[in-house]
């Protein structure tokens, strides 16, 4: 760029750190100078700043639009009065499950912040393992699609059919895969920076140790702070979570290899004292200067952040039907209920209780919105009703433990093949009808039944079922398991 250009784009990013802080309060510009001076010190001084290089991760919920607003703030006022300020790298992953919602929330913040042309802003997107520049109308690819498809089921299959729902635990490990590998790529960040909470904190690295479990793979102690330990944690579980389930045909590998750096020098640095306003106070910035869509209900009442509200109630219904031999409606109406209370428990605004029953509670269109979910499960997650139902019953593991069970309550038919079915996941000839019949029910090619057939309990997977909401009471493992305390408490789902 000549220096002409860069005086007249410096010139364009200080008129827009001007807007934006117009919509920040008084003590969201004191909160500001604070995080400055937190960064500048972990740089170690103001004429290191221009070599320190921060990695925020962007999902398009509402907290990381936020955040990266921030620190987009930050670092335009360092530069406006410094010879340089540090290096901002945005990171996002591309996951079956994200809504297109999310994707054009994060779009919009990105442009919003003017952060694509900016050679001071990395803006990158991983896709399959693969780092790419960030492109939101880039569709995930169709096999990083499929990866996705089959970790999603291998890592939902290890667990016990009476057993809480963590159906969705990949959700946690491919991120932190991702947080692991985004943090060493190109010469590497200095500092993680998040405003998550403390409890949101704990409740993913509780949701990764599971998933690691899950995936065959040993983590040391209990949780017991937060972030400060996630990079030690990544460590220890490794680069490729997954090598247990695939063996030596693996995944593709993370890429372009040659640009990953071997040592990670990341640190963390933690935000959430900072974030002195309530969310009423931040949705001018966040709609009107973001451009942020908000999905009220999603955000307050989702189990988690990698499965969409429909797909979670979904779920409940089909488990209330096939499980538990109730029907699939009293099964939305229990997830409704808990929903519900924990609305109200927060005192939520009486629009979104309203708008909670008008969704789920209608019995007139619970026929019509299974239809719709089903729809969505097939296209965003690749997963049919009845590879669902296989899901819940969780048949393969342990040599088939629970696959009696699994066949007489949905299969009755396929009894008489019961042990063919235990033949062809030992890896012993069976016919090809058996073999189709396999993949077709469980959505996976039949080595990897075997790969499950042969692995045994998940320690713990017999856990409680904890309610975020009650101070640690204990809930029947039959009871929704709304396990996801950021999503609960309407702090972190994406796209919301």
């Amino acid at each position: 760029m000549t220096h002409i250009h860069d005086q007249a784009m410096n010139y364009v990013y200080q008129q827009m750190l001007q807007r934006l802080l117009s919509f920040f309060s008084r003590a969201e510009r004191t909160a500001l100078q604070l995080m400055i001076q937190r960064l500048v010190v972990a740089a170690g001084g103001m004429e290191r700043i221009g070599d320190y290089k921060v990695l925020a991760i962007q999902s398009g919920s509402r907290d990381s639009c936020y955040t990266l607003a921030l620190l987009r703030a930050a670092q335009l006022s360092i530069a406006g009065r410094a010879p340089a300020t540090f290096q901002l790298r945005v990171a996002s992953l591309r996951m079956n499950g994200a809504s297109s919602m999310a994707q054009e929330n994060i779009h919009r913040s990105y442009s919003s912040l003017f952060l694509y042309d900016d050679p001071r802003v990395e803006v990158l997107m991983v896709d399959n393992r693969e780092v790419l520049p960030f492109s939101h109308p880039a569709p995930i690819s169709d096999a990083g699609r499929e990866a996705n498809r089959l970790n999603v089921l291998m890592v939902g299959h290890r667990r016990t059919w009476s057993g809480p729902i963590d159906l969705w635990d990949d959700g946690y490990l491919a991120t932190g895969e991702f947080y692991g590998q985004i943090a060493r790529w190109d010469g590497g960040v200095d500092a993680l920076v998040s405003s998550d909470t403390s409890r949101q904190q704990k409740q993913f690295l509780e949701g990764l140790k599971r998933a690691a479990a899950k995936a065959g793979l040993k983590t040391s102690s209990p949780v017991e702070t937060g972030f400060d330990e996630l990079f030690a944690l990544l460590d220890e579980i490794g680069s490729d979570c997954y090598r247990a389930f695939y063996a030596e045909q693996g995944q593709a590998a993370w890429r372009p290899a040659e640009r990953f750096e071997a040592c990670r020098r990341t640190t963390f640095i933690d935000i959430q004292d900072m974030l002195v306003s309530n969310l009423e106070e931040r949705w001018p910035l966040l709609t009107e200067f973001l451009g942020f869509q908000p999905d009220e209900l999603a955000a307050q009442i989702s189990d988690n952040e990698f499965v969409s509200l429909s797909i979670s109630a979904h779920v409940r219904g089909l488990q209330a039907c096939f499980v538990h031999g109730r029907s699939y409606e009293a099964g939305v109406a229990e997830y409704l209920q808990r929903a519900l209370v924990m609305m109200r428990r927060k005192r939520l605004p009486e629009r979104l209780c309203e708008q909670a029953v008008a969704v789920f509670g209608n019995p007139a269109r619970l026929s019509e919105q299974r239809g719709l979910a089903a729809a969505e499960a097939q296209k965003s997650l690749g997963l049919n009703e009845a590879q669902l139902v296989c899901l819940l019953f969780a048949p393969f593991v342990e040599n088939g433990a629970a696959l009696e069970r699994f066949l007489r309550q949905c299969h009755p038919g396929m009894l008489v093949a019961m042990p063919d079915l235990h033949r062809a996941m030992q890896g012993n000839p069976v016919s090809e009808q058996i073999l189709q019949w396999m993949v077709d029910v469980s959505g996976l090619p039949v080595g990897l039944l075997g790969t499950l057939y042969r692995m045994g309990p998940v320690p713990g997977a017999e856990g409680r079922v904890v309610d975020p909401d009650a101070d640690g009471v204990d809930l029947p493992s039959e009871a929704a398991d709304f396990g996801d305390d950021a999503a609960v408490a309407g702090e972190g789902s994406a796209g919301h």
